[in-house]
């Protein structure tokens, strides 16, 4: 159930009173948009974030079958450097799992966390650089992140399309905190990431953002100044993003 719902800047955010019912009510809002844009373009191509925190979200997204997916183009938005290709923690394995082979997407473009970071960058910037993004699906993480665009290495305005990254702390304490990896050791020190520009070119924005570990996050987001310090405040100038919290990640904004 919604329980709140209002503007901060330009960004829609919505409260609701659980978890699941947060993640579904996203998901079929992300779904409804998705079969309007479908009756005004024939191809679509939506970036897609990798985390349990979407559980919910995609679960509602790919139980939709009555949205023409052959239409569909799929990317994703960041992955770790240096794992095997075939790691049960690497993001586009993740995907693959929970949506990508679930759907009969038209085209699933991955980073691939196996190859030379050059090359793959080089070979994402290709298809970032020749379709227009209509959709963003994410989320922000314990330090504000957006991608894996942590506070350091956060650019409003870079150049770049995906560039390769080092990770900080407590975005490497996450991944242990969502049981994704058993150690802090285990945890990539670096990844590639879909820059700021990327992101908040893409015409709409579906941001997901449960559980109490985010509370902090979700608070920085919604009153802090707009800054790299936090790069989920840019989420406040894009015209057409929602920002979709639970109880428990919305607690301080009750």
């Amino acid at each position: 159930m919604l329980t709140k719902s209002f503007k901060a800047d330009a960004l829609q955010v919505n409260v609701y009173d659980s978890r699941e019912n947060m993640g579904k009510a996203a998901g079929e809002e992300a779904v409804a948009y998705l079969k309007e844009v479908l009756k005004k373009k024939d191809q679509v191509y939506i970036i897609f974030a990798a985390a349990p925190s979407q559980n919910e979200f995609l679960a509602t997204v790919a139980a939709a079958n009555d949205v023409d997916w052959q239409r569909v183009h799929a990317l994703h938005m960041d992955e770790y450097v240096g794992l095997p290709a075939d790691a049960p923690q690497a993001f586009g394995n993740f995907l693959r799992r929970a949506i990508f082979s679930k759907l009969s997407f038209a085209s699933v473009s991955y980073i691939g966390c196996e190859k030379d970071p050059q090359q793959a960058c080089a070979d994402y910037d290709r298809i970032l650089a020749q379709h227009h993004v209509d959709m963003v699906f994410m989320g922000i993480g314990e330090n504000g992140h957006i991608a894996f665009n942590d506070p350091h290495v956060a650019d409003f305005n870079d150049p770049l399309r995906i560039k390769k990254v080092d990770l900080d702390l407590k975005c490497r304490l996450q991944q242990v905190h969502d049981g994704c990896f058993s150690s802090l050791e285990e945890v990539p020190e670096y990844a590639l990431s879909l820059t700021c520009p990327t992101l908040f070119a893409a015409d709409r924005l579906f941001c997901v953002v449960p559980a109490a570990t985010k509370a902090d996050a979700v608070k920085a987001t919604i009153y802090a100044p707009i800054s790299e310090k936090c790069p989920a405040t840019l989420l406040r100038r894009h015209a057409a993003a929602t920002l979709y919290v639970d109880a428990n990640s919305g607690k301080y904004i009750l």
